[in-house]
C-alpha cells in the first residue's frame, strides 16, 4: 500500500500546498505554512451497525424557535430577534475593536434575564476579565467565569454546568489534545470548532466563538468554520471614530446584512438607536463635495454622508482613493460620467470618503457618489435638505432600488424635505417629502449641475 503524501496548509488563510515554502502564494503570509499529518489509512466501510434516521415531510409543523432576548436591542436585532438555543455563533473583528467588551456586556445582559452564562477566556486571566467587568460596572452580574485553553476540560465543564450560553474567547487559543499541531493552527481551529458546534447541537447550549481576523479583515483560519456555525457576525469600526457596527454576514435564524450600532464610551459600549443621526451629527450647512445617501442596512434605513474631493493631479496617473466604498465601483461611475455624460476626469485626482467611518456596499449609493463627485468638480453644493439614492447602469440609466418608502421616511424623520430618485421607482406618499424623479445620469448632470 502506498504511503499517503504529506499535506501542507497555511495557518493564515487555510490554503493547501504540495510542499513547504516560506511564503503562502494565496495570501502572502510568511512562515505560516505547516505540515498536517495525513490519514494512515483510507476510510473504512461502516458495516450494518447504523440505525435508520427518522424522516418527515416538508409540511411538518414544528413549534417556532424559542428565543432569549438580551435587552440590548441592537444585539437582538442582529441575532434575528434574540438568542436561539443550540445555536453556534462566530464573532470576528480587528484586535482591540471591542469584541471582548461587547460579549462580556452581552453575557451580563443575558444572565440578568435568567439565562445561565459561562464566559471562558483563553487569552486573559480571570483576574483581567474581572477588572474589565468592574470597569464596565458588571461585577454584580451572575456570570460564571473561567480561564482555560484545554478544550477537553472546557467541554467537561460545560457538560456538567449545562449553561444556556457559553462564550469562548477565542477559538484560536483552544487546544485539543487529539490533534498534533499548535494552538491557532488550521487543524486545531477546525477540530475545536467542530467539537464545540457538535456539543452545542447535542446539548442544546448556545455557543458564541470569538475569532481573530487577518489583515484583509477575514476571520483567520479555515473558511469551513464559517460554514459550521449558524451565524457569522463581524464587529467593525475605525479606531479614530467612537462608534462600532455589529454586522451579520450569515444568519440561519434571521436576516443577513443586518447591523447593530454601538458607541464606544468610557463605560463600555452603549447602543445607538438612531444611527442616521450619529452619522450626520457633524453635518452643517451646504458643503461642496457632500451628498447624503439614504441607504438600507439589513432591514433598517440608514442615512450617511458621502464626501468627495476632486483636485488637479501632479502625477501621470491620477489617484483614486476610496474609504468606505468599493474602489471598483468608483472607477465604474467615473467611466460612465466620462463616456455617457461627457464629464472628463483626466488629470484629476478623486478622493471619496463615507463620513464617520461607515462602510457602504449597496449599489443604490451610486447616484449619491456621482453627485458628490460632480459637486466637488463643478464647485456646486447639493442643497442640504436633499437626499439621493439610485443605481447607475453602464448605459447611464438610473435603475430603481428597493424599499424606497422606508428610505424617504427615515429622511423625513431627520428633517430632509427633498429626494432625488430614479424614474419608475415605486414611491409611496411620505408626508413632508417631495421627490424628483430623473431617468438617467445625463439628465441628472444637466438639471442639477448644468454641466455635460
Amino acid at each position: 500500500m502506498s504511503k499517503a503524501a504529506p499535506s501542507f496548509t497555511c495557518t493564515a488563510c487555510g490554503a493547501s500546498h504540495r510542499k513547504w515554502s516560506g511564503k503562502c502564494d494565496a495570501c502572502g503570509a510568511w512562515n505560516s505554512i505547516i505540515e498536517e499529518a495525513p490519514l494512515s489509512t483510507g476510510p473504512k466501510p461502516l458495516g450494518p451497525k447504523g440505525r435508520a434516521i427518522p424522516l418527515s415531510d416538508l409540511s411538518t409543523q414544528d413549534a417556532a424557535l424559542p428565543r432569549a432576548a438580551s435587552g440590548m436591542e441592537e444585539l437582538d436585532r442582529v441575532l434575528g430577534g434574540g438568542l436561539v438555543p443550540a445555536s453556534a455563533i462566530l464573532v470576528g473583528g480587528d484586535p482591540g475593536i471591542g469584541k471582548s467588551t461587547l460579549l462580556l456586556q452581552a453575557a451580563a445582559a443575558f444572565a440578568r434575564r435568567g439565562v445561565k452564562c459561562l464566559y471562558i477566556s483563553g487569552e486573559e486571566a480571570a483576574a483581567q476579565v474581572r477588572m474589565r467587568a468592574q470597569r464596565l460596572g458588571l461585577q454584580e452580574a451572575p456570570v460564571a467565569l473561567g480561564a482555560e485553553t484545554s478544550l477537553r476540560d472546557i467541554l467537561t465543564t460545560l457538560d456538567a454546568e449545562r449553561p444556556g450560553l457559553a462564550i469562548i474567547d477565542s477559538i484560536q487559543t483552544m487546544w485539543l489534545d487529539t490533534v498534533d499541531s499548535a494552538p491557532g493552527s488550521v487543524s486545531q481551529v477546525r477540530a475545536a470548532a467542530h467539537e464545540l458546534v457538535t456539543f452545542a447541537k447535542r446539548r442544546g447550549v448556545a455557543v458564541i466563538l470569538v475569532g481573530h481576523v487577518t489583515k484583509e479583515g477575514q476571520i483567520a483560519g479555515p473558511r469551513v468554520v464559517e460554514h459550521m456555525v449558524d451565524t457569522v457576525l463581524y464587529f467593525e469600526g475605525e479606531r479614530g471614530h467612537q462608534f462600532r457596527i455589529l454586522r451579520a454576514v450569515k444568519n440561519r435564524f434571521g436576516p443577513a446584512d443586518e447591523i447593530g450600532v454601538f458607541e464606544m464610551t468610557g463605560a463600555g459600549l452603549s447602543q445607538v438607536t438612531n444611527p442616521s443621526a450619529l452619522f450626520l451629527s457633524e453635518r452643517g450647512q451646504a458643503a461642496i463635495g457632500s451628498a447624503v445617501f439614504a441607504g438600507i442596512e439589513g432591514t433598517r434605513p440608514v442615512l450617511t454622508e458621502i464626501q468627495a474631493l476632486v483636485a488637479p493631479s501632479p502625477l501621470g496617473t491620477p489617484r483614486r482613493t476610496v474609504v468606505g466604498l468599493d474602489s471598483g465601483r468608483l472607477s465604474t461611475i467615473l467611466a460612465v460620467l466620462e463616456a455617457r455624460c461627457g464629464v472628463p476626469f483626466a488629470g484629476l485626482d478623486v478622493f471619496l470618503n463615507v463620513a464617520g467611518g461607515m462602510r457602504v456596499t449597496e449599489p443604490a449609493a451610486d447616484l449619491a457618489v456621482a453627485a458628490a463627485i460632480l459637486s466637488a468638480r463643478e464647485d456646486v453644493a447639493i442643497p442640504p435638505e436633499t437626499v439621493l439614492f439610485g443605481e447607475i447602469s453602464l448605459s447611464g440609466a438610473l435603475r430603481p432600488v428597493n424599499q424606497t418608502e422606508n428610505r424617504l421616511k427615515e429622511a423625513a424623520k431627520l428633517g430632509f424635505s427633498q429626494a432625488i430618485a430614479p424614474s419608475r421607482s415605486k414611491l409611496g406618499i411620505v408626508e413632508g417629502m417631495s421627490v424628483r424623479e430623473i431617468p438617467d445620469l445625463t439628465a441628472f448632470v444637466g438639471e442639477i449641475f448644468g454641466a455635460g
